[in-house]
């Protein structure tokens, strides 16, 4: 889960019921495959000042807060967020990277040696508000190992999550406390957060079928 591409999974929605922000359209995966532009840039910005609206009404100390990016696609959305909370409310708010590999719960399963991405928190989070941003949350098990990593850093003082796409399919009891937006999915499809290519920086969310997969119910749940 997870400023360069990331990986997870997640549905798309048919044309005739996609939701504000989306915008249905065929893109091409990074394998090849046929693939479904579920967000576009300007959806994603909107979901993130929304969500930094909400996490200043719902902070009781927001001097204290702390972004912390799971990598690859949490990096740039961090980023992204940290700029609204500064033109929202004048909050100079730090944004460390955190690799969560090494916390992974299936390295002795899978047997595989996972390559490791870089780690960069710029202070201790003691007694700070740490808000783990992450772009695609499906089993919850990335965020779990987020949290695992970050008692290396200090002992904040709470630690919440941002989810820019939450699609379900939890398989550990993990609360995505700010949610971009919630879609119905099939397990076996792919969601990715790419930069659009010459597009200046440009992000989108595009989504990849599983062979085979079924439609996934109409009518995701789009951001307010």
């Amino acid at each position: 889960m997870t400023g360069s591409p990331t990986q997870s999974s997640e549905a798309p929605t048919r044309a005739a019921d996609a939701a504000p922000g989306a915008v249905p359209g065929t893109a091409v995966g990074s394998d090849g495959a046929a693939a479904r532009v579920l967000l576009d840039d300007a959806g994603i910005r909107r979901s993130l000042v929304r969500i930094a609206h909400e996490i200043v009404e719902r902070t009781g100390e927001p001097e204290l807060l702390y972004l912390v990016a799971i990598p690859n696609g949490g990096i740039p959305l961090a980023r992204r967020l940290a700029n609204d909370l500064r033109e929202i409310a004048d909050l100079v708010v730090p944004v460390g990277v955190l690799d969560t590999t090494l916390y992974r719960d299936d390295l002795l399963t899978t047997g595989e040696r996972p390559a490791l991405r870089r780690t960069e928190m710029p202070s201790a989070v003691d007694d700070h508000i740490v808000v783990l941003v992450d772009d695609v949350v499906k089993t919850g098990r990335t965020i779990r190992a987020a949290m695992d990593a970050l008692m290396d850093f200090g002992r904040p003082r709470a630690v919440q999550v941002v989810g820019l796409i939450d699609r379900g399919h939890r398989e550990l009891p993990i609360k995505i406390d700010y949610v971009g937006k919630n879609l119905p999915t099939h397990p076996g499809e792919e969601v990715h957060l790419r930069e659009v290519a010459d597009g200046g920086g440009a992000l989108e969310i595009i989504v990849t079928a599983a062979p085979g997969a079924a439609a996934p119910p109409s009518g995701g749940e789009g951001e307010p």
